[in-house]
């Protein structure tokens, strides 16, 4: 184990070791030769096809894991680069990462990008395709994304002055954002560190949001804080990879691709070989609410064990990558409400299935969270997925609105306590009750001990009240006697003598 420690030290730790030394006993320090964490290699510049020299160093990220940092530099040309790839495993679920740049100190944030790592800001409607891996900062990667976008832009002027337009706001709103004024810092960065540059609890105008989309789950993007849990501008969420991603990432034979769309999404299957033959997908033509541009609504039928059939809409835009899912009940209007509650009480809870219909509310009485019908629409995921998602909805709405909002900085500083709060809770840190109120009895949580009760879930059937059924049409609703209504409204009817 000290061996290990020692050939994987912090990052950190030894880039204080160079700066003091120059790097010339580095590798004593570091055990001999047998255990050097540097290794230099000469390689081919592509540049000026001289020889230039790759050093790779293999060591630790906090919170992350083992990464080989390689930095190539040729003394004839002047030119470098750098990469990272991982030294560990792909990992099982892939992972979203999603950080709010509200300060000049979350520009600091590390990060580190795998070669399988999309990168997205939405406020731009920008995404970065997979790439090179990489260790940067967030200013560094938006300044990488402002030089590469600039450098064709007199060009596109000329010839296409309606895209140069829309690439110019995205280089004008991330220069804001890095703070970078050309006229100014020529004279003034080389006498000042980043640190002396800036203030970093000074706003960051436009507040932006950074996402690190990673299949293979080797990228991240550093916290402030001691916990994961305590930084409320960060988020982490996992999740399952479509049979495509495996593909892409080597983990599934290319024959495989026969079974799965240009999205990852499953071909359709001959009936029979699935749950009551159920697997017929019906596809309908539509329009991205997002980018305006065409897309294919699916629609599948589905029979939920212990409920009911259900069906499920799944929305895919293949240009700017917005995805969106619904659920329908797909039985008769049922004649009770329903009301369920579920203790939770560790993370093994959290991988519950769940189906939350439009007209179903959602409480969490320890934290004061009460979403009404309609919030979200139908959902039909995990309860980890569903608590993510509103997460992230909330905490879109908190940043985005900034203090001006009505209570302003005190109004702001209380939603975030309730979204570490929120964080807590998503991530089981804490006991806590969830309730599902659905008066047309279409919402569902899966019982781990089906068929038999579960002792950690309680299920209540209710009347619905006139003030329920009139909100949900059903008042005015009347399926018998059809043909004694149309005969009456036939008939004249014959004035009193």
């Amino acid at each position: 184990m000290s061996q290990s420690k020692d050939f994987f030290p912090a990052i950190s730790t030894l880039a204080e070791q160079v700066d003091a030394t120059d790097g010339s006993d580095v590798l004593d320090q570091a055990g001999g030769q047998d255990s050097v964490p540097l290794e230099e290699v000469e390689s081919l510049c592509m540049r000026c096809e001289e020889q230039g020299v790759t050093r790779m160093m293999l060591t630790t990220i906090p919170f992350f894991g083992k990464v080989i940092v390689m930095s190539f530099r040729c003394e004839q040309c002047g030119a470098t680069n750098n990469e990272i790839q991982s030294a560990g495993q792909i990992r099982q679920e892939g992972v979203l990462y999603t950080v709010k740049l509200l300060n000049r100190g979350d520009l600091d944030r590390q990060i580190i990008r795998s070669e399988n790592c999309s990168i997205e800001i939405p406020e731009y409607e920008l995404i970065l395709p997979p790439s090179r891996g990489q260790l940067t900062t967030v200013e560094g990667l938006l300044r990488d994304v402002v030089i590469d976008l600039s450098t064709d832009q007199p060009l596109r002027k000329i010839q296409d002055e309606a895209t140069y337009e829309k690439i110019q706001v995205i280089v004008d709103g991330l220069k804001a954002v890095i703070a970078e004024d050309e006229d100014e810092e020529a004279d003034e960065d080389a006498e000042r560190t980043p640190k002396e540059q800036r203030s970093d609890d000074e706003p960051v105008n436009p507040m932006i949001t950074i996402k690190l989309d990673d299949p293979s789950g080797n990228s991240f993007i550093e916290f402030h804080g001691s916990q994961m849990g305590n930084d409320p501008k960060w988020n982490l969420r996992t999740f399952e990879r479509t049979t495509q991603q495996n593909i892409t990432l080597g983990l599934l034979a290319p024959d495989a691709e026969s079974t799965v769309n240009s999205s990852g999404d499953p071909l359709q299957v001959p009936p029979g070989q699935g749950t009551d033959g159920n697997e017929e997908i019906y596809e309908f033509p539509g329009v991205c609410s997002r980018c305006n541009r065409p897309l294919i609504t699916r629609m599948k039928k589905v029979t939920i064990p212990y409920f009911k059939d259900t069906l499920i809409m799944s929305t895919n835009c293949e240009n700017c990558g917005y995805r969106d899912n619904e659920i329908k009940s797909g039985a008769a209007i049922s004649a009770l409400g329903k009301k369920i509650t579920l203790k939770v009480e560790d993370r093994e809870d959290l991988s519950r299935d769940i189906l939350k219909s439009e007209t179903s509310g959602m409480t969490i009485p320890e934290i004061d969270l009460v979403l009404q019908p309609g919030t979200l629409g139908g959902r039909f995921t995990t309860l980890e997925g569903i608590l993510e998602q509103v997460y992230e909805e909330l905490s879109e709405k908190v940043f985005r609105s900034g203090d001006s909002t009505t209570g302003g900085t005190e109004e702001r500083a209380a939603f975030e306590t309730f979204l570490k709060r929120l964080k807590e809770v998503k991530n089981a840190e804490c006991p806590f009750t969830l309730i599902l109120d659905d008066p047309l009895a279409n919402s569902y949580i899966q019982n781990l001990y089906a068929p038999d009760p579960d002792p950690n879930m309680e299920i209540e059937t209710y009347e619905r009240t006139w003030e329920q059924n009139e909100e949900l049409g059903l008042n005015d609703m009347k399926v018998e006697d059809y043909s004694g209504d149309e005969a009456a409204a036939q008939t004249p009817s014959v004035p009193e003598t």
